[in-house]
């Protein structure tokens, strides 16, 4: 157990002291139970109990090809998703952890053993919470350039990871399409898919 309290805005009281915490599991990732007390802004101090999940931070791509109007997506088992009831796998961006590595080092790593691609050029478009309720994680957003050179491998991620991973290559409105139809429900690539749309990345290549 540990007493510490969480850092304010300069001039500001601290609106959270940390009690006492307690390691509830160390494994693929690690979950926390905090015990604190919330200075609510009409002075009242509450008591609350939270747990919270770390298993580290990640980074996401949209590869895009400007000349054939199309992305690369990828499609896999994801367990939390199928004992959540959907039984499909699901459609993604390319994306993993960073593993202490450089964000734009850790996806280009990711997209050449998930997609067999080998890119260089990425631009990160932000670093976002997906689900700051109860993870820790953050995750690195970027959108690449891709075109059928830059495709060495077949990809398929690694095996003795237990990946499986099918590369699809997708014409752009399809892919928008399937958000509204209920066949692309992850969050990241959603995100990264209206990115496009609203920038009008394929109008300005």
């Amino acid at each position: 157990m540990t007493d510490e309290k969480s850092p304010g805005s300069p001039g500001e009281p601290e609106r959270v002291t940390i009690g006492q915490t307690r390691l509830l599991a160390n494994d693929w990732g690690v979950l926390t139970k905090y015990t604190l007390t919330y200075h609510r802004r009409d002075g009242v101090a509450q008591q609350l109990t939270r747990e919270t999940y770390d298993r580290g931070h990640g980074a996401a791509i949209l590869l895009i090809n400007a000349a054939t109007h199309t992305v690369l997506l990828t499609r896999q088992f994801r367990l939390p998703a199928y004992v959540s009831g959907h039984r499909e796998d699901l459609i993604e961006v390319c994306g993993g952890m960073l593993d202490d590595h450089d964000p734009a080092a850790a996806i280009r790593r990711e997209v050449e053993e998930e997609m067999g691609v080998t890119i260089d050029a990425v631009r990160n478009i932000g670093c976002y919470y997906m689900s700051p309720g109860s993870v820790t994680e953050r995750i690195h957003f970027f959108i690449g350039a891709y075109d059928s050179s830059m495709r060495r491998a077949a990809g398929g991620g690694l095996q003795e990871g237990g990946e499986e991973i099918e590369v699809l290559e997708l014409d752009f409105d399809e892919a928008l399409a399937m958000i509204d139809d209920g066949h692309i429900v992850d969050a990241k690539t959603i995100m990264l898919l209206q990115h496009a749309a609203l920038k009008n990345l394929f109008d300005r290549a």
